[in-house]
């Protein structure tokens, strides 16, 4: 065993995370269901949507049986849904594939949606058993400032080489441990702000530490300005204090998640509210435009321009949409038999509903 391993393995057995929920009662599934909602998102935010999701869908098959809506209802606020989508794509795709049982080589694994390389080879290390490197971008910072790598780590000559070390680095045994201390020494030591460089156990033979040049590595990504879109999202309230949603295609942002009918511009709300709902403007209560919110994405910001109108007689909901309780969505649908996924800005903006419309509501900042 390599003396990094070794090193590394002494110090998980002391100082590592044992009690992590997927760490008991260990399957693929759990595993998998981790892995995924791990991506790009900390462990104290996915535990308790993992608890949850665990305790809605317990099994393979209770998850590939249930609805779209039912799995994005419990991935609402998680972010970056396309993971709840192709995780349950990919729980279909297993009963039909593989009768229920989840696949147990690298290729069946890795040609899930929604699994590349380091998910598969976490999957198989940690559930399976079977000796496969990982390189999350935990990983990809330690093995960076350990060699102290020049570049970016999401270059592909670079990637590549980050791939052959960690490769080397996974020892023959207990290398399920290995996975999950390489994972916990980035997650609490190895952080990419205020490393705890002093508590290392790698430390006296990391290259940035013995030239103390820790804070530049990894390099960051070459900087690039993000675009900027707008929408124009419409917030109808009925006389009973619902709001109307309607569901979104597949594809896109948002995909499969019920958020606000969306137009290009105020002028075009207004025109497809008249023509929706029948009536001329002088029918409706006033239509009021809140300040605009801005969603960040990874690729670009999303400026939202709520426009909204309280009807004053009943109609029948518009747009192909369902009208749904303010409290039901506030409370993310505690107790309800057909819980709706909610993209995070729309649950945002349904909190502001009941703010006084004259007031002046600030611009709020969220990211996905």
């Amino acid at each position: 065993m390599n003396l990094f391993s070794q090193s590394l393995l002494a110090w998980f057995d002391q100082s590592g995370r044992h009690d992590l929920p997927w760490q008991s009662h260990i399957t693929p599934y759990r595993v998998w269901v981790s892995e995924i909602m791990l991506q790009q998102t900390q462990v104290k935010t996915v535990i308790p949507y993992y608890l949850a999701f665990m305790a809605r869908f317990p099994t393979l098959a209770d998850l590939a049986h249930a609805s779209q809506e039912a799995v994005l209802a419990h991935w609402s606020g998680l972010g970056y849904y396309a993971r709840g989508r192709n995780l349950h794509k990919a729980a279909q795709l297993i009963m039909q594939q593989h009768n229920g049982e989840f696949p147990q080589t690298f290729a069946d694994i890795v040609a899930l949606p929604g699994i590349g390389r380091s998910t598969a080879g976490a999957i198989l290390a940690i559930a399976l058993k079977q000796r496969y490197a990982i390189l999350d971008g935990n990983v990809k910072r330690v093995l960076s400032r350990y060699y102290a790598l020049p570049g970016w780590p999401g270059e592909k000559v670079i990637e590549t080489d980050l791939w052959l070390k960690a490769d080397a680095l996974t020892p023959q045994a207990r290398f399920a441990d290995y996975t999950q201390a390489i994972m916990d020494l980035g997650a609490t030591l190895c952080t990419r702000t205020r490393p705890k460089c002093a508590q290392c156990p790698v430390a006296s033979t990391c290259q940035a530490w013995s030239t103390q040049s820790v804070a530049q590595f990894p390099q960051a990504k070459p900087k690039k300005l993000k675009p900027i879109k707008q929408t124009v999202m419409l917030i109808l309230e009925n006389v009973h204090g619902q709001v109307l949603l309607e569901q979104r295609p597949q594809q896109g942002i948002w995909g499969g998640l019920w958020s606000f009918p969306e137009h290009e511009s105020v002028a075009a709300c207004k025109a497809s509210l008249n023509m929706a709902l029948q009536t001329p403007p002088a029918e409706q209560q006033s239509l009021i435009e809140w300040h605009a919110i801005r969603h960040t994405f990874s690729h670009y910001h999303l400026d939202i321009q709520p426009v909204y109108v309280r009807l004053v007689e009943q109609q029948a909901a518009p747009y192909n949409g369902v009208w749904v309780n303010q409290h039901d969505l506030q409370n993310g649908f505690t107790g309800c038999d057909n819980p709706l996924g909610i993209p995070a800005p729309v649950t945002k903006l349904i909190s502001l509903i009941n703010v006084d419309a004259s007031s002046t509501i600030k611009t709020n900042t969220s990211k996905e």
